[in-house]
């Protein structure tokens, strides 16, 4: 495994996926890309872009920093990766840029809503991922 991308959003999941990442990276001597998301409101409107995100960038980078300062607390580095869009389209678009060879996402379980309307992230990454992906529950 020369390369492993996370999905990290500072959720309990999310959390319980870096540990994952860094037991794995630590066992392979992975190059780790961590990459935190702000997803894009939806709109209703036809043909819009849904270009504004939901969350600040702020939030993110300070996502990203708490994932750095526990990967260095874990003697690893790693590469940090702010996008902006649909978190699970970000998540393996930045396994594709990297040529990851696993993406790791975590899970927690869904809400009526999400399982009524299939928003899970980990369930979309899973299905367009073109890499493995470790689903940590």
């Amino acid at each position: 495994m020369n390369t492993i991308v996370i999905g990290y959003d500072d959720t309990p999941a999310a959390k319980r996926a870096l540990e994952r990442v860094a037991m794995l990276g630590r066992a392979f001597d992975s190059h780790l890309v961590v990459t935190s998301v702000a997803p894009v409101a939806s709109s209703a409107a036809p043909r819009s872009l849904g270009t504004d995100p939901a969350d600040t960038a702020l939030e993110h980078r300070h996502e990203l920093e708490n994932a750095r300062e526990y990967l260095g607390e874990q003697g690893l580095t790693a590469e940090y990766v702010e996008a902006v869009g649909h978190p699970a389209d970000s998540i393996v678009a930045a396994a594709d840029q990297h040529g990851a060879d696993l993406i790791v996402v975590g899970t927690r379980e869904p809400g009526f809503v999400e399982r009524l309307l299939g928003t899970s992230v980990s369930d979309s990454v899973s299905h367009r991922a073109h890499c493995d992906v470790l689903i940590v529950h």
